[in-house]
């Protein structure tokens, strides 16, 4: 089974063991739809969960019954089962799918490959080409189409020039 990260650890909340995760999901309910999470290849029930004000997601997890040992997870990534993801919209895709992708123009110029996706308030792609990284934005207008089947990213090369950072 692969398993993608759905969020972070920022801290223990409260004395009982609950957890502020930060959630690398649209949504931070998504969570909820993942029957157990992972934390260091660990699996743990979700016993409470709850949106804050804040947007952060508060869990309770079997297994952590005060704030000692929730202190324990802090920075820690969690995972969860790629097969109890919520379903994607078109369009949308798993960062997990775009990593390790040939970035292509349309002319079918090769650009690098697909190293990592920073997600900030759009994605940043790192593409590596002879040992040397570009970064660019996921924006409208840069990348074309996302072929997962056959392994390519395509972007308008023109749109890629303006704002990739070599």
């Amino acid at each position: 089974m692969s398993r993608l990260i759905i969020g972070e650890v920022l801290k223990p909340q409260g004395i009982r063991g609950e957890l502020k995760v930060k959630t690398f999901t649209d949504f931070p309910e998504d969570v909820k739809a993942f029957k157990t999470v992972y934390i260091d290849d660990t699996p743990y029930k979700i016993l409470s969960f709850r949106v804050g004000t804040d947007g952060a997601a508060y869990m309770g997890l079997r297994g952590i019954p005060d704030r000692n040992a929730a202190e324990l997870f802090r920075g820690k990534k969690l995972e969860g089962e790629r097969s109890d993801a919520p379903a994607l919209e078109e369009g949308q895709y798993y960062i997990v799918d775009i990593l390790g992708l040939s970035c292509e123009t349309e002319e079918g110029e090769f650009l690098g490959t697909v190293k990592d996706v920073t997600n900030l308030s759009s994605d940043i792609y790192t593409l590596e080409k002879d040992g040397k990284n570009i970064l660019f934005p996921a924006i409208k207008g840069v990348v074309v189409k996302v072929d997962i089947e056959n392994g390519k990213l395509v972007v308008n090369k023109t749109r890629f020039d303006e704002v990739a950072v070599y």
